[in-house]
């Protein structure tokens, strides 16, 4: 048995002796170890300590159950009152939603046995109503994505002319000069276009061809051109005519109005007849809300409309207020978008094509940034608000008609010793509309109702062609159509005056000779 050598103090011996029990004898005093333990806190620590995080998930968890209960109360007051069996809406949609489900049952062969119709058809709605909205949201994202060319603002370049009113007018005039033009045409355009959008891809060499001066202008606010105080339709006529004279136009002149520029052409012809020698229209616009319209024509135009621009003509018509908003989120944002977006249109196959083109995009960009430039709502609004509103008169004025001096003792004897003469009323001038069958911006029924109105209007009518692709970049559709209102193509006029008779020209031929010999002796 060894033995230590170290000898053990009387602590070490009773320690030995014992179990461990956690009691550690020190030199001066005992102590007892404590186990690794944090007191447990009172109630009202645990109160105090509770988060703002802990206080919203209650309220909303309260709130939450609330609302859960005043649904089932809801629910069960429809149960107790509409939704009974003699309840006036159960009796009129019963029988129509029991054929519809009766047509649709064979559809919950598609779903799990263990699964109640009632319950699964309502979750599969909302989801498909889920992924409709995701989608949209995404494609909304990509199209902003694709929208990045923003509207560059170009320096003035514009001719302009004062008006007697004090106000400034831009134009812009290809073709032949003033004083050997043989047919001057004077073009107002069209919403969201310019002085620039005349006719688009129209080639000058066509213009001096058939001596054609082709005059097209800014609207008030449009433009370079000055706002109008107070624009209406008389007032647009009135520019036109203090245009014309303005920049030389000698006799009457020509008009041609396209899509919803054909407002100021009709107004031409109502307020300016006697400076028009004719009017060509190309998808005339006219007003959807005519009173002399019947239900069935009224009926066709509209149809062929989208849902946001019967909305816009609506809000034009009743609050145009409102078309503000629209306007700044679309062509008035700064940036450059699809002329279909941007003016809420459904297009032809044939004008999706056109407008997809480098060529179509590059003009018809260029001319919504000169349109745009002043950043003013009000010229669009008013323009808006043209279309849809009164006038101040009706296409059944333009009619042409005899009125002759009504029965009297007056007429009678004037008819003694003269025969009572008839004068003729309404636009005498001639009137061409060219007209797309498949059109959707300005429909055919708007043609065929000017067509009922004015039968002394020709109506071309074009197969398989939209609003865009006859107008716009076509040179042979520009050529039929100069060629239908002036024939053969006869250049410009001779500024020599050749108006002579044979025997003045020989006359004259004779003086030259005599001349020529006097001054040779």
């Amino acid at each position: 048995m060894e033995v230590s050598a170290e000898p053990k103090s009387w602590r070490d011996e009773l320690a030995s002796l014992v179990e461990d029990t956690g009691i550690i004898f020190s030199g001066e005093s005992i102590g007892v170890l404590a186990p690794d333990f944090t007191a447990k806190p009172s109630p009202e620590e645990e109160s105090e300590s509770e988060t703002l995080k802990d206080q919203i998930k209650g309220f909303a968890k309260a709130w939450g159950e609330m609302v859960v209960e005043l649904g089932r109360g809801c629910r069960d007051v429809l149960q107790q009152t509409v939704l009974t069996e003699d309840s006036y809406i159960v009796k009129k949609t019963k029988g129509p939603l029991a054929e519809v489900s009766e047509k649709l049952r064979y559809l919950n062969e598609f779903l799990p046995e263990d699964r109640d119709p009632a319950h699964v058809w309502p979750v599969i709605f909302f989801v498909f109503v889920l992924a409709l909205a995701v989608l949209s949201v995404n494609s909304k994202h990509d199209s902003a994505i694709v929208m990045a060319k923003k509207v560059s603002l170009h320096p003035p370049s514009a001719v302009r002319i004062l008006l007697p009113d004090g106000r400034y007018i831009a134009y812009h005039e290809m073709g032949v000069p003033a004083d050997t033009a043989r047919y001057s045409v004077i073009m107002p355009h069209a919403f969201l276009s310019s002085r620039l959008g005349g006719i688009l891809g129209i080639k000058v060499s066509l213009l001096e061809e058939f001596g054609v001066r082709l005059i097209s202008y800014d609207l008030p606010g449009f433009g370079e051109s000055d706002p109008h105080p107070n624009r209406n339709l008389n007032s647009s006529a009135l520019d036109m005519s203090h245009l014309a004279d303005s920049v030389g136009v000698k006799g009457k002149f020509w008009v041609l109005g396209y899509s919803s520029g054909s407002l100021h052409a009709w107004a031409s012809l109502k307020y300016i007849p006697d400076k028009v020698a004719g009017v060509a229209m190309l998808a005339p616009f006219v007003n959807p809300y005519e009173a002399s319209m019947t239900k069935e024509e009224m009926s066709r135009t509209w149809e062929h409309w989208t849902r946001r621009r019967k909305l816009l003509y609506y809000l034009a018509r009743r609050f145009p207020k409102f078309l503000g908003y629209f306007y700044s989120r679309t062509f008035l944002s700064g940036k450059h978008g699809q002329i279909d977006k941007w003016l809420s249109l459904s297009l032809a196959k044939k004008d999706k094509d056109l407008v997809k083109t480098s060529a179509f995009e590059e003009l018809w960009h260029r001319d919504v940034e000169e349109s745009v430039r002043q950043g003013n709502l009000k010229p669009f609004v008013e323009e808006a608000v043209l279309q849809v509103t009164n006038w101040g008169f009706s296409l059944m004025d333009l009619q042409v008609q005899r009125i002759c001096p009504r029965k009297g003792i007056l007429p009678w004897l004037q008819f003694m010793y003269a025969q009572p003469e008839c004068e003729l009323t309404g636009y005498l001038g001639s009137i061409h509309i060219w007209q797309g069958l498949d059109d959707t911006v300005v429909p055919p029924p708007m043609t065929d109702y000017v067509a009922r109105i004015l039968p002394n209007a020709i109506v071309h009518r074009l197969p398989e062609e939209g609003h865009f692709s006859y107008f716009s970049l076509c040179d042979e559709c520009h050529r039929n159509i100069f060629s239908t209102l002036f024939g053969n193509p006869q250049g410009p006029v001779d500024t020599v005056d050749n108006t002579l008779t044979e025997e003045d020209g020989e006359e004259g031929l004779v003086q030259a000779e005599s001349t020529a010999e006097r001054d040779a002796s």
